[in-house]
């Protein structure tokens, strides 16, 4: 159980209910079957929780900070991944309605487009870009030819590239000369290098789902927030729950 304290605290269910987790009623009833943990420790109807506090249900992470913010962004050709540029070029930031400050999660080239997550939130940055919780991140690829039967076969196993084997992908061909990659990795160009070293250099590369999360509705240099489903469903992804 969570003791009151100088801080401000407010009742767990309450504070579950804010967050977008369910109602009131049902929060207690989560509480109650111990699905909850506050800082590690299993809670209990009545606990507290103050804005330090780390809640979790089912192993997700609940978001209550009124200070953080998520927002799903397509980023269009030619704007950066980064909070901002030296020359004055347009940033991925640029394109989110927000006071706060953000950063992107991972990156995106700047000849590259699609779905990027920017957000404040530390926590989940980290663990969306950390190896170790392999989230997965799907592409569309154009390329140059129509990669043979071997070649297809040589993406799914793994490719030799200058800093290293990549880990198996999950490679299709819905029509000629397009590919559908799904890795689990975030190496610097990575799906570009991977192509051209079976022999087809990439034309257009749009990312279209980043974990559970895709949009095909959000138009190039669009955004909108992410829901507290969303958000917890990325928090559960990036903790080695179903991608």
């Amino acid at each position: 159980m969570v003791p009151d304290s100088e801080q401000a605290t407010e009742r767990l269910h309450k504070v579950m209910a804010r967050a977008g987790v369910a109602s009131r009623r049902a929060c207690e009833d989560m509480i109650d079957a111990g699905r909850v943990t506050i800082n590690g420790a299993t809670a209990s109807i009545g606990d507290r929780a103050a804005p330090s506090d780390r809640i979790e249900v089912d192993g997700a992470v609940v978001a209550w900070d009124p200070h953080l913010v998520h927002y799903l962004v397509n980023k269009p050709i030619g704007v950066l991944s980064a909070a901002s540029d030296d020359r004055g070029r347009r940033c991925v930031t640029d394109l989110v309605p927000t006071s706060e400050r953000v950063y992107p999660v991972g990156r995106l080239d700047a000849d590259s487009e699609g779905l990027i997550v920017v957000t404040n939130d530390g926590e989940l940055t980290h663990r969306l870009t950390h190896p170790r919780w392999g989230v997965a991140k799907e592409y569309l690829a154009h390329v140059d030819g129509v990669p043979s039967r071997g070649a297809l076969a040589q993406l799914r196993g793994g490719i030799e590239l200058g800093d290293g084997m990549t880990a198996p992908a999950t490679v299709s061909m819905p029509q000629p000369s397009m590919l559908r990659i799904v890795i689990s990795e975030g190496r610097n160009r990575q799906v570009r290098r991977m192509c051209e070293a079976v022999g087809h250099r990439v034309l257009r590369l749009v990312r279209t789902r980043i974990g559970p999360l895709a949009d095909p509705g959000l138009r190039p240099g669009e955004c909108r927030p992410l829901n507290a489903d969303e958000v917890r469903s990325l928090h559960r992804a990036a903790s080695g729950g179903s991608n």
